[in-house]
């Protein structure tokens, strides 16, 4: 489970930033319960270096989605590592359906989570810098009185650490965090970009429902960021839905005039849809938008495609289509 190794310097670092940290108490967020534990999480105990497998299948359980470590270890366990790096986490999340978001790096992320009634699966270093000793666990609670935070953690079901160690472990590994969620979930502490990332391999993953689920979700909550309307055209569109990705893309446009590439998929859609004049006005804005980027030949090719469409009844009659 080992990630890619930081420099000496740095870890050391980490070791000397993590040396006096405050209590829980001292740092946690104003709005934060003095306590939380998330006590119906389930618990799967590790075998001998499948701390990985077993994270996930917690967090996966958490998430409405029952899954044994066993089933997840072929997808995520590296023999010749003795171990799992976080890109398989990240991609086993996904295959399953649900939205692997890696959180900021700090700890009002974590707690966030917690207090939206979500566990968080994250990478400890254990040891230190010369013998580091890396272990994934869940956090599943704290408890700023007694200083501990709560976690499922090896073949410990409800493992209390003290708050400055847990924080000490977490920050040697990189402050690195995942938060593992149902499609139409987000986590308290997004940004746009990090989440289309999220939905994005989602889809990649050929999970389809999903990605469109968290499309949705993602338009709910930002409205007016027109990649979440592009990418949920797409979605629509490999579902054999073009009326509906011609409307989405539509609407990306209308958010962003210069989007080339929302341009060029609504070309393509209204040459299939019988609106070969509006298609082959949009292809060549396209066309136009997307000289000299890594659009160009496919836009390009597009509009090579709809010149040489014939003309027949358009299904989407009366639109307003973007200059």
């Amino acid at each position: 489970m080992r990630p890619a190794a930081l420099p000496a310097a740095a870890l050391a670092a980490l070791l000397a930033g993590c040396a006096g940290s405050p209590r829980l108490a001292e740092g946690l967020p104003a709005a934060a319960p003095r306590s939380i534990e998330l006590a119906a999480v389930p618990f799967h105990p590790q075998e001998e270096f499948q701390c990985g497998p077993a994270a996930l299948a917690t967090v996966l359980g958490a998430s409405g989605l029952a899954v044994e470590p066993g089933a997840l270890a072929p997808q995520t366990f590296i023999p010749g590592r003795q171990g799992t790096l976080q890109v398989e986490l990240i991609g086993a999340t996904r295959r399953h359906g649900r939205v692997a978001y890696v959180l900021p790096q700090h700890g009002d992320a974590l707690v966030a989570e917690l207090m939206e009634g979500r566990p968080v699966l994250l990478l400890q270093n254990l040891g230190v810098a010369s013998w580091p000793r890396w272990h994934y666990a869940v956090l599943v609670g704290y408890d700023a009185e007694r200083n501990v935070a709560i976690l499922r953690s090896g073949r410990e079901q409800r493992l209390e650490m003290r708050w400055q160690r847990f924080a000490g472990s977490w920050h040697r590994a990189g402050r690195w965090a995942l938060a593992v969620l149902p499609p139409g979930a987000i986590p308290a502490h997004a940004t746009p970009e990090r989440y289309l990332e999220s939905v994005i391999g989602l889809e990649a993953a050929g999970q389809r429902r999903a990605a469109a689920s968290a499309y949705d979700a993602a338009i709910a909550r930002w409205p007016e960021e027109p990649l979440f309307w592009l990418g949920r055209g797409n979605v629509a569109y490999a579902d054999g839905d073009p009326e509906a990705a011609a409307d989405r893309y539509l609407r990306a446009i209308l958010l962003e005039p210069r989007d080339a590439a929302a341009r060029n998929n609504l070309a393509q859609v209204l040459g299939e849809l019988g609106c070969a004049d509006e298609a082959r006005r949009q292809a060549a804005r396209a066309a136009e938008l997307a000289a000299g980027t890594r659009l160009e030949d496919k836009a390009s090719a597009t509009l090579a495609a709809v010149a040489a469409m014939p003309d027949f009844e358009c299904r989407l009659p009366g639109r307003n289509w973007p200059d």
